[in-house]
């Protein structure tokens, strides 16, 4: 018998070579994507049909208030995407909370880092402000979100809205308003001092977009017109009236009710 050394096995060796180079190469080749494409929104802030012009007294709501905006900024979130066949994509791979400021324009263009998958699509909706359990203090430690805080004592985290203005009383004399949308608190007894505080009211609400079906094909780029109508905070269900409430609604749970309500038609959206 040849001794084990003497067997030839270079041809082995090779062989085995030859497979495992087959097998990296297999394993190197990329895999193709799905098919998908992008969407992305352009933002629009309009009073009753008109592009919203900042500190003009000039505006009328549905109790008679002359009023003007100031300012207007906001969070949105959880934006999803609801497929025909019950699926859904929620945008969350790189952001899932955006900031949008009327005088800052780059925050008024939002291009979804996430693919959407190809197909029908019957509509689509985001949260208006952040979900309890993303809206943690601190987060943001930046400009132009970090002035969004929202007092510690009053629930933490950002607000979900500032629409600040003006507007005219029943003396005539013009008086300013913070719409403010963000935690609510419930207090005992009749005041609102802090120390009574028992519970908290969470405020955000979910907007589902009416006329928001598409098509996705593959390498779409899709861009929606997403527009805030400010009128709409003040009128249905509620016809909110700023003589009744005063200058500021922070810290009244029955105002802010009224404005989260009124939310629900607030954004329209169509192709842009």
């Amino acid at each position: 018998m040849k001794p084990w050394y003497r067997f030839p096995f270079w041809p082995v060796i090779l062989l085995l070579l030859l497979a495992m180079a087959s097998s990296c190469y297999k394993d190197d080749d990329p895999i193709p994507d799905a098919p998908s494409g992008t969407v992305s929104f352009t933002i629009d802030h309009r009073v009753n049909g008109e592009p919203l012009q900042l500190n003009e007294l000039k505006y009328t709501n549905a109790a008679g208030n002359i009023y003007m905006v100031n300012d207007l900024m906001y969070f949105i979130s959880d934006i999803t995407f609801y497929r025909n066949d019950g699926s859904r994509k929620v945008i969350g791979a790189w952001k899932e909370i955006f900031y949008v400021d009327e005088v800052i324009p780059a925050t008024k263009t939002i291009k979804f880092p996430d693919k959407i998958p190809t197909g029908s699509y019957d509509s689509i909706s985001f949260i208006f402000g952040i979900s309890e359990a993303k809206n943690k203090s601190f987060m943001f430690v930046n400009p132009p979100e970090v002035i969004m805080g929202w007092p510690e004592v009053l629930g933490g985290g950002y607000h979900y809205m500032m629409l600040n203005g003006k507007w005219k009383d029943t003396t005539g004399t013009v008086m300013p308003f913070n719409f403010h949308l963000g935690i609510g608190q419930l207090y005992k007894g009749n005041g609102y001092n802090i120390d009574s505080i028992y519970a908290f009211v969470q405020n955000y609400f979910r907007v589902t977009l009416p006329g928001s079906s598409f098509q996705m094909a593959d390498k779409g780029n899709l861009t929606f017109l997403l527009t805030m109508n400010i009128e709409k905070w003040f009128e249905s269900p509620h016809v909110y009236d700023h003589n009744h409430w005063g200058g500021a609604i922070m810290q009244r749970q029955p105002a802010m009710q009224m404005a989260k309500e009124n939310g629900w038609d607030v954004f329209s959206i169509e192709p842009y």
